[in-house]
């Protein structure tokens, strides 16, 4: 059972990201409030839902939250500012777009930056214990599925409509036979045997 307040504030916010593990595309995180008295039995993690409840969750969690926000951090900030930064970075972006601004912040995992001197927690496997945070990884990751699926019809060899950029041996031998694309973290270890002769070539 999912709980709705960890601080005793009444305006407390849970944030999430999605695309941490990806080899291309965005790092995308969503910061959500929800009121008192907000119920949604099937709302979990979201990667203990299926891509159809989590389409089904989204616009009732819109609906009902007093207020979300959702932030993309490209791959270029990524390869510049490392993932775990941006992955904060993607977070408290949305948070300082809240309205009304939080009291407090619960965050999933056990690393975060102090953003605006709003006192914050972090929670292990948040996600599966606070309603907040669960509401956050079900937005961050499908406004992230949509976007993969608005790139993958620019390149669909690699089709990210199905592996959303993850590192799937599909995916992997995509970038061996056709190399990489803008969408992808350049960072990252994108094959096991790295690709140095293919960065060579295309810079």
């Amino acid at each position: 059972m999912l709980t709705l307040n960890h601080s005793g504030f009444l305006l407390e916010t849970g944030t999430d990201e999605a695309g941490r593990g990806c080899l291309a595309g965005p790092v995308t995180a969503a910061a959500v409030i929800l009121p008192e008295d907000f119920e949604l039995p099937l709302l979990n993690d979201s990667k203990q839902l299926s891509e159809k409840i989590r389409e089904q969750l989204r616009p009732i969690i819109q609906q009902k939250a007093l207020c979300y926000h959702i932030a993309h951090i490209e791959p270029e900030i990524i390869d510049e500012i490392n993932i775990l930064n941006a992955s904060i970075k993607a977070m408290q972006d949305c948070i300082v777009q809240l309205t009304p601004t939080p009291q407090y912040i619960i965050v999933d995992g056990n690393r975060f930056k102090p953003v605006s001197n709003i006192p914050h927690a972090c929670i292990i496997k948040g996600d599966s214990k606070y309603l907040s945070i669960a509401a956050a990884s079900v937005l961050a990751k499908t406004y992230r599925d949509d976007y993969m699926n608005k790139i993958h019809e620019e390149y669909p060899m690699y089709n990210w409509k199905k592996n959303k950029g993850y590192p799937t041996k599909e995916h992997r031998e995509a970038i061996r036979k056709y190399g990489i694309t803008k969408y992808h973290r350049k960072s990252f270890r994108l094959l096991p045997d790295q690709l140095e002769m293919q960065f060579e070539a295309d810079h």
